[in-house]
């Protein structure tokens, strides 16, 4: 028989092992945008934590949507877009309440963005601002300029709504994102109509402008226009700010002679801001919290920043931003430019069914 100092020795040992399996055992259920993270982050909270991450990705807010409103996706942080996507979510209950005492970075939070989110999330109690852009035109300057000469202006929606431009266009290749709520709204822009009318008029006046181009349109889709645009298999897109930006660095990068550009329409664009949530029913809030603090360091969201160029919501990292993106329009705009911006509005459930038909008529073309 084994001392007794011995038995004791084994089982600590054997608690210790026990423990420490546990904890390596420990997931982190992550669903994100497609492109909307840094090489490394992932790999580093792992190292940092021990907790396995096993990260999914989505190219529309519909798609994420759809998982969460059948409920038990499994998924314990998601980053939908906080309009109208998080809105609608938090009137159904879909999100549990942050516990900020889990997470310490939170005073980095830009208070300005924090504020603009409180008509939806009072408080600020479910909702963690993540990242924040526009949703503009991307173009292939050259090719654009071949077609349209360089007397044409390229800040506008009409690159994308207006009949004869498109026709023009359409043999370089001419994209809209699939996301009825953007294009609609843009439409409205483009049409010089308010854009929180959704209205069954105003959003079947906006579906007809998309209708009167969806024969010279090549595709809805709202992320592969990112390497299209930077590889020149289209010279126009209607697309998020970062995703643009990001294909004109890999056009750059790969030397491919392609130029691509970014410009908010002066018309207006949205402006819109993606949120870090967790699901009621998630699995494990406590490693999602730990994420959470852990993009909330100034240290780890910066490098974010430089490699998705998309500007963050952390106030504290902004002097750790790479200076060329910091200082490009296309990511920080001027405050000239921001007073064009647009805040969408939550349809109601009514206006969401009238806006998926109307949608649904569109890409169809029945």
């Amino acid at each position: 028989m084994k001392p007794a100092y011995s038995r004791i020795a084994t089982l600590t040992l054997s608690a210790s092992l026990a423990s420490a399996m546990a904890v390596q055992a420990e997931e982190l259920h992550i669903y994100n945008w497609s492109d909307y993270i840094a090489e490394d982050t992932v790999t580093n909270f792992e190292e940092q934590t021990g907790i396995d991450v096993v990260y999914d990705v989505y190219d529309s807010n519909e798609v994420a949507e759809a998982k969460l409103l059948v409920g038990k996706s499994g998924y314990d942080l998601v980053f939908p877009t906080a309009r109208p996507f998080a809105d609608r979510h938090l009137k159904a209950g879909l999100y549990q309440k942050l516990d900020k005492s889990e997470l310490s970075n939170w005073d980095n939070l830009d208070p300005v963005i924090m504020e603009s989110l409180t008509d939806i999330d009072p408080g600020n109690e479910y909702l963690v601002p993540y990242m924040w852009g526009t949703t503009g035109i991307g173009y292939n300057v050259d090719k654009v300029k071949a077609i349209l000469g360089d007397d044409m202006p390229l800040d506008t929606w009409r690159l994308v709504f207006d009949p004869e431009i498109v026709s023009k266009l359409s043999s370089c290749g001419v994209t809209l994102m699939d996301d009825a709520t953007e294009v609609l709204t843009a439409a409205r822009a483009y049409l010089g109509k308010p854009v929180d009318d959704f209205s069954r008029d105003a959003i079947n006046e906006a579906a007809d402008v998309v209708a009167a181009v969806r024969p010279n349109i090549r595709y809805f889709h709202s992320s592969q226009y990112i390497n299209d645009l930077a590889n020149g298999d289209i010279c126009v897109a209607h697309g998020y700010s970062g995703d643009v930006l990001q294909a004109r660095d890999r056009a750059a990068e790969a030397d491919n002679g392609v130029n691509v550009a970014y410009a908010v329409p002066s018309e207006g664009a949205v402006v819109w801001t993606d949120v870090m949530v967790i699901p009621t029913d998630a699995p494990n809030p406590d490693a999602a919290h730990k994420f959470i603090n852990y993009l909330l360091d100034p240290e780890v969201i910066a490098p974010v920043t430089d490699y998705v160029a998309y500007a963050n919501a952390n106030k504290a990292a902004e002097d750790l931003i790479d200076p060329e993106i910091r200082n490009d329009p296309g990511i920080y705009p001027p405050a000239e430019t921001r007073e064009s911006l647009v805040v969408l509005k939550t349809p109601a459930e009514r206006e969401i069914r009238t806006m998926n038909r109307a949608w649904t008529r569109v890409k169809t073309g029945h």
